[in-house]
């Protein structure tokens, strides 16, 4: 409803007329902006009190009336006002007499602030809830509810007034005039002549003395009660509308002081750890909202406690697979968001796990008011933005995660990270993505001595090394929330894995399966015999050794299943259907459609990332009982089952190792709904003895990669660290790296060369390569020559470019300047495709020549340009024999070329998979890190000022690939929440 306005017009009426026209009274302007009622706690802060006009200050209203006119507000106060002051039958001193009567009669204390005396005369009482009153002392008199009518409905402004006269009157009680109150009487009354002018005066002598007191105002003097009225009406309408609800304003001013409680709380070390682990409540009710969380296990509240974390000391903890690693972690990011006040680093081993990571932890940031960033394949800002305000938590890869240490440190904004949280801290020991982990971590632990560390796991053996190379502590412990019975199978027979055994075996049971001929020889592993135990009712994984081996399985087992299991949530299995139809744009994968309605799907690389989301929702949701999986998905998203089967004791063509298998049968027994949790390997005869060794064998140790991996391990730290100037001269350089993984195992892992020798080496192969300025010799060991870093140097740390590919990309890009062909983005594109994708692609020839022969005149310079001859490709189409040397990294990086090409022209995965007959997880990967690539490239382009022309190229190439859309949709799909 829509508040009237307060419109005027000049006053004209005589007292006389005003007599004759007067109606009764309503408060027609009660909701009009200066009568409405404000609140008068929260962050505006009580009404502003109504100041008394004076010759100083404009009366807003002046002569001025409503339009209402007779039944204005102000006129009908006016008028009772004039009735009662100039009534004929007055006796002003009968008033005086009753007044004085009231004061010796002992009811002073209670009846001051009533001015009772005939019952023509108007009182003004403040009760309790600070509700105005007006009231006639005659309760016959019609006038008393007209009266009551205006007071009950003034604004607070206006109540506040009398609460004031109320407090006035308490005061001058509490004051030493009670104490002689009689003498006070007596003395009085002998200069009476007018009881008004005695009340008037009275009334002044209580005011306090200070200067504020002339600012307000007081009802009894000769000022009237419109004048009041006047001036509260003006302090209401100057005073500020309070835009907020007070519901919301409590909740906030609660949850900012438990946070404040908290900081304090954590600062001072106290015991008193606030009412969640130092956190507001309010965490408490999210995590039972959003996760189903009630209590914490007893180790999760353990490890929260430990002297150790309340001390900010660096923390390693390992637990077994599904025991609540993750749930200690978040909330010790969120003590080091709300209660420190710093930002926080969580680095997480895939894409996947961080794009699940962000959206789980979303809904935390909006509730408690910090910012969610995702630092994943093009996505992340260098260095990131600094907030005053709000502080972040960074989810990144391994990759993207050093690239935000660097840009912090180069920034000299690496005390702003507080915490730094490592998933899966066993991946130190994996190839060249161990390597820039413990990259990423040594640079941490050197450059900030503020930031804590805090690194979990659930396969760690030699955690001695690690906590000496994170400088931290260590807790472990073996729950698990669910019991795990571990089996293997040879031929129809299960035995249990016994540790107390001589061979590490029991015998359990016989397979209980009628298996027809035709059966035995599709399903010699009885798998049907072992998945049909457990499935509808419960959830079954099959870990299989390759991807073709996942789709072989889930279509073996449904054509064999009885037509029961069709029937099981037929709709939601339709539904399933439905969306991963929407997802291929008209198209579902053959074997999905046919496996699907029995409630079993494949799970790996080959599937795109919303088609594996929707099949782990499925599953999660029970729709889906059986999914037929790699190792990936072990190590990957949470999908826990009442039993898991490992096909076979291999990962693709290399044998299990310890910690694979442990992840693997890590995911049986959900928390909540299993009693016990199964895993079954199955062995063939041959691989006995070798499976006996694998369930008696400890985890495998966790070294160091730096040596292994010489361009994306050593060198590439000695080149940043001289570059972020962490260590500039040969010394420096010494001291940093043995504070590394490296420097911790030098002794076990540099047998063939003095660890000294090594460092040596590695900074003259930079400089050999123009990264590096300076001069490396033994003399100069303990001298304090400095080393500096060269702009193609800078060029390729600030890009994360490997240094296997700096030089060749910095010649490519050159000879581009020469004659970059523009016609179309297909040289560009060639420039972006990753290096490393090169060695697992094998060309399809005659798709390779068919591709080609469709490009324009111009497009076919291009393939010259980077040194692809038509000739070649079409002499390997028709199995010629080739004479001519042809780089094969540059023919197969073309092809690769093809392929993205393809796809920014038809923006859909399905065609160009089944166009180059790749799957369609091998080319949603390809683009990713097409676009994570172009990003790389075009920082390393800004650090030069030759590549300049690249730049405003290269955002826009970044865009197209992030997204793969239309170019004229890139603008909306920047857009969160925004869909193709």
């Amino acid at each position: 409803m829509a508040e009237p306005r307060l419109a005027v017009r000049r006053k004209s009426r005589s007292s006389s007329e005003r007599k004759r026209s007067r109606a009764p009274v309503q408060l027609v302007a009660a909701s009009s902006p200066v009568a409405r009622k404000r609140p008068s706690s929260g962050g505006e802060g009580p009404p502003a009190e109504a100041p008394c006009s004076n010759d100083s200050e404009e009366d807003m209203f002046g002569d001025y009336d409503s339009f209402y006119g007779n039944d204005s507000l102000i006129a009908q106060v006016d008028d009772i006002e004039h009735k009662y002051l100039q009534d004929k039958n007055m006796d002003v001193k009968a008033a005086g007499e009753i007044v004085l009567g009231n004061l010796q009669s002992g009811v002073h204390q209670k009846e001051q602030d009533n001015f009772s005396a005939s019952k023509n005369v108007v009182v003004l009482k403040s009760d309790k809830e600070g509700a105005c009153q007006m009231r006639d002392s005659d309760p016959a008199d019609g006038n008393q509810e007209l009266a009551e009518s205006i007071l009950d409905d003034l604004p607070s402004s206006q109540l506040l007034y009398f609460e004031k006269l109320e407090e006035l009157s308490s005061a001058s009680r509490a004051s030493p005039l009670s104490k002689g109150r009689d003498e006070h009487v007596n003395s009085f009354s002998g200069k009476i002549r007018d009881p008004l002018s005695f009340y008037a005066g009275a009334e002044h002598r209580n005011r306090p003395t200070d200067s504020s007191s002339h600012s307000k105002c007081v009802l009894f003097k000769s000022e009237s009660v419109k004048d009041h009225l006047k001036c509260a009406m003006t302090g209401n309408a100057r005073a500020q509308t309070l835009q907020v609800s007070k519901t919301k304003q409590l909740k906030e001013a609660v949850l900012s002081e438990e946070i404040f409680v908290a900081r304090k709380a954590i600062e001072t070390s106290s015991l008193d750890i606030g009412p969640f682990y130092g956190l507001p409540s309010k965490v408490k009710d999210l995590f039972r909202q959003l996760r189903g969380i009630e209590t914490l296990y007893e180790w999760q509240h353990d490890c929260l406690m430990l002297e150790s974390l309340q001390q900010r000391k660096n923390l390693i903890y390992a637990l077994p697979t599904g025991g609540g690693k993750t749930l200690v972690a978040e909330i010790i990011i969120l003590q080091e968001l709300l209660c420190r006040q710093k930002d926080v680093l969580m680095i997480l081993p895939y894409v996947a796990i961080v794009q699940e990571k962000v959206t789980g932890l979303s809904s935390f940031g909006i509730e408690l008011g910090f910012l969610v960033e995702e630092y994943a394949g093009s996505k992340g800002r260098f260095p990131p933005v600094k907030r005053r305000v709000k502080k972040s938590l960074y989810i990144a890869t391994i990759e993207k995660g050093h690239a935000l240490v660097n840009s912090l440190i180069e920034t000299e904004r690496i005390n702003d990270l507080g915490l730094v949280v490592v998933d899966e801290l066993h991946m130190l020991g994996e190839g060249s993505r161990g390597a820039v982990l413990e990259i990423t971590l040594a640079k941490i632990l050197y450059t900030s001595k503020k930031t804590q560390v805090i690194g979990m796991s659930a396969t760690l053996n030699n955690v001695g090394d690690l906590q000496k190379f994170l400088q931290a502590e260590c807790y472990t412990n073996n729950f698990r929330p669910v019991e795990l019975k571990e089996y293997i199978k040879i031929r129809d027979t299960i035995y249990a894995v016994d540790s107390k055994t001589q061979n590490g075996f029991a015998f359990s049971r016989l397979l209980n399966f009628k298996y027809s001929s035709n059966l035995e020889k599709a399903d010699p592993d009885h798998i049907i015999a072992l998945v049909t135990e457990v499935i509808p009712k419960y959830s079954c994984l099959i870990f299989c050794p390759t991807k073709k081996s996942c789709e072989n399985v889930a279509s073996m087992v449904c054509k064999y299943l009885k037509k029961e299991f069709r029937a099981h949530k037929e709709k939601e299995k339709q539904d399933l259907i439905k969306n991963l139809k929407s997802i291929g744009n008209g198209t579902v994968c053959p074997v999905l459609k046919q496996t699907i309605p029995f409630g079993i799907a494949y799970h790996h690389s080959g599937l795109t990332n919303d088609e594996r989301k929707s099949i782990e929702e499925a599953y999660s949701a029970g729709v889906l009982c059986l999914l037929a999986c790699t190792a990936t998905l072990a190590a990957g998203v949470n999908l826990p089952a009442r039993r898991v089967i490992l096909r076979a004791p291999y990962v693709g063509n290399d044998f299990l190792k310890k910690n694979q298998y442990k992840q693997m049968t890590g995911r049986a027994g959900r928390a909540g709904i299993d009693s016990a949790g199964e895993s079954i390997l199955i062995v063939q005869e041959k691989d006995k003895h070798l499976v006996q060794d694998l369930v008696r064998s400890p985890l495998e140790n966790c070294y160091s990669n730096l040596l292994l991996e010489l361009t994306k391990g050593i060198q590439s730290l000695l080149l940043s660290l001289v570059g972020l100037k962490i260590a500039v001269t040969h010394e420096e350089v010494d001291n940093f790296m043995c504070c590394t993984l490296l420097g911790v195992q030098q002794q076990l892992l540099c047998k063939e060369k003095n660890f000294s020798e090594i460092i040596k080496d590695g900074l003259e192969d930079l400089i050999e390569k123009g990264l590096l300025k300076g001069r490396i010799s033994e003399k100069d060991h303990n001298s304090k020559s400095t080393l500096t870093i060269t702009p193609l140097g800078k060029a390729t740390y600030k890009g994360s470019i490997d240094l296997a590919y700096c030089n060749i990309l910095y010649r490519e890009l050159k000879k581009g300047l020469e004659g970059l062909v523009l016609e179309s983005n297909l040289h560009l594109l060639y420039l972006s495709t990753p290096y490393d994708m090169t060695s697992t692609c094998s060309p399809d020839w005659m798709i390779y020549l068919r591709q080609f022969n469709q490009l324009s005149a111009a497009e076919q310079k291009v393939a010259d340009i980077v040194g692809v001859p038509e000739s070649f490709i079409t002499k390997k189409a028709s199995g010629q024999a080739i004479r001519k040397n042809v780089d094969n990294a540059v023919v197969n990086r073309f092809y690769l070329t093809f392929v993205l090409y393809s796809l920014l022209k038809e923006t859909n995965i399905w065609s160009v998979s089944e166009k180059f007959n790749l799957s369609r997880g091998y080319v949603q990967n390809l683009l990713n890190s097409a676009a994570s690539f172009a990003s790389c490239l075009l920082h390393f382009c800004e650090e030069l000022e030759e590549f300049w022309v690249y730049k405003a190229l290269l955002i826009e190439l970044t865009k197209q690939l992030t997204y793969c859309v239309k170019t004229e949709l890139i603008p909306l799909m920047e857009v969160a929440g925004v869909l193709e």
